[in-house]
């Protein structure tokens, strides 16, 4: 498992588990109801809604909940949270970088829960820019290996000002530069249909692979994380193989 590998990131390893999905299903909501707030509560003309009922329909979350999340950041919908968007950097176990992004309406608590997250299992909180300069900040658009032949899909998105396509068996995965996620995504929507998701991400320049007993506690720690409420998503430049992995999650 990789801190980023070719087509899974942190969350994608929780969200497959269904004692998870209630969980997951609350963050995707939060981020639907915020994006709505942001703009307006029209996925077509709001950017970053069209993407979080996207990335919520990707994990098969049921309409009627999507729709409720859309209708409580609307004018009028109920919900008066004040969500605020916040980065947490810092190192875990082994020194292995780590980005955390929250969506919060209460900064103090979400601050102390993760700093103590890292406290308990062997990391340290570090200040803004402490560890993002180990990434690239990156558009991903992804598809399913069905919707296109490799090439097809490698043409489309290079004519539409995508930086990089790689396909396999089952997906397709566009990169773009940040500020043409949205045109790249608008193009091949028009020639493939909607994407499984289409969202900004941080992607190491290079990962580092923790020797057994350290991925153990990087783990522990990244479970506490991702069982935070207020954390939308972990993201970190570590590798552990995929033999150790199953050893340790067994």
């Amino acid at each position: 498992m990789a801190g980023h590998s070719q087509f899974k990131n942190i969350m994608h390893r929780k969200g497959a588990q269904d004692a998870k999905r209630s969980k997951i299903f609350n963050k995707l909501a939060r981020e639907i109801t915020v994006a709505a707030k942001a703009g307006l509560p029209d996925p077509a003309a709001n950017p970053r809604l069209r993407a979080a009922i996207q990335a919520a329909r990707a994990q098969n979350m049921p309409r009627d909940r999507i729709d409720r999340a859309v209708k409580q950041g609307s004018p009028g919908g109920g919900d008066d949270m004040a969500y605020e968007e916040v980065r947490y950097e810092g190192y875990g176990p082994g020194g292995v970088a780590l980005i955390i992004e929250a969506l919060t309406e209460n900064r103090n608590r979400t601050a102390s829960e993760v700093r103590s997250a890292f406290s308990k299992h062997g990391g340290a909180l570090g200040e803004t820019n402490s560890v993002s300069f180990m990434f690239n900040r990156v558009g991903v658009i992804a598809y399913p290996a069905s919707a296109a032949e490799a090439e097809a899909m490698f043409e489309a998105a290079l004519d539409a000002g995508a930086e990089n396509v790689e396909s396999d068996d089952e997906r397709h995965e566009i990169t773009t530069a940040v500020e043409d996620l949205s045109s790249v995504r608008d193009a091949l929507e028009a020639r493939f249909g909607t994407p499984d998701q289409a969202k900004l991400e941080w992607r190491p320049l290079n990962t580092v692979s923790p020797d057994e007993d350290t991925a153990r506690s990087l783990l522990k720690l990244l479970d506490m994380l991702e069982d935070n409420d207020d954390v939308q998503a972990v993201t970190g430049n570590f590798d552990i193989p995929q033999d150790m992995l199953e050893r340790l999650t067994a």
